[in-house]
C-alpha cells in the first residue's frame, strides 16, 4: 500500500513525536539550577541599623547635656526669690524656707497646692560644719550635703 501523501505527513508526525521528549530534556539541560533569592536582610544590615540606632541615641544624649550646661541658672544679684532650706514631711508633702528681700516665709507645698505657713524677718543661717567628715569616712549623704551648700552660695 502506497499513500504518498499521507505516508509523509505520518512520518513528520512520528518524528516529531520521537523528538519532543528530547527536545525538552535539552531545553531543560540549558536552564541553570533554581538559586533561591538572596536574604531580605542580611547580618551587615542588622549591624548597620544598630550602630545607627547607637549613634543617635548618644547624640540625643549628648544634646541633653548640652542644653543642660547651657540652661544653668544664674545665681546673681537678680534672683528675689531664693529657697534656703526645705525638708520632706511625706512622700510628696515638703516643707520649704523661702527668702523673698528681707523676708523668710515657710511654706508647705502638696500637689496641687502652696500654702504660707508662716512669716518672719530674716535672720543669719546657721554656721556651716567645718569638721565635716570627708568621704573617707563613708558619709557621702553629708559630703554631698557640703558640695551643694558650697555650690549654692557661689
Amino acid at each position: 500500500m502506497k499513500y504518498p501523501a499521507n505516508s509523509r505527513v505520518t512520518r513528520y508526525c512520528l518524528a516529531a513525536l520521537l523528538v519532543a521528549p528530547h527536545l525538552a530534556a535539552a531545553q531543560q539541560a540549558a536552564r541553570p539550577a533554581y538559586t533561591p533569592p538572596p536574604a531580605a536582610v542580611s547580618s551587615g544590615d542588622v549591624a548597620q541599623v544598630v550602630i545607627s540606632l547607637l549613634l543617635v541615641l548618644a547624640a540625643v544624649v549628648l544634646v541633653a547635656w548640652i542644653l543642660k550646661r547651657i540652661n544653668m541658672p544664674q545665681h546673681g544679684g537678680g534672683n528675689l526669690l531664693k529657697v534656703v532650706s526645705g525638708v520632706a514631711v511625706g512622700q510628696r508633702e515638703r516643707i520649704v524656707l523661702v527668702e523673698i528681700a528681707d523676708t523668710w516665709l515657710v511654706v508647705g507645698v502638696a500637689p496641687g497646692q502652696v500654702r504660707a505657713l508662716h512669716s518672719m524677718p530674716k535672720a543669719e543661717a546657721p554656721a556651716l560644719q567645718t569638721d565635716a567628715p570627708t568621704v573617707a569616712d563613708g558619709k557621702f549623704q553629708s559630703w554631698l550635703k557640703q558640695v551643694m551648700e558650697k555650690r549654692n552660695a557661689v
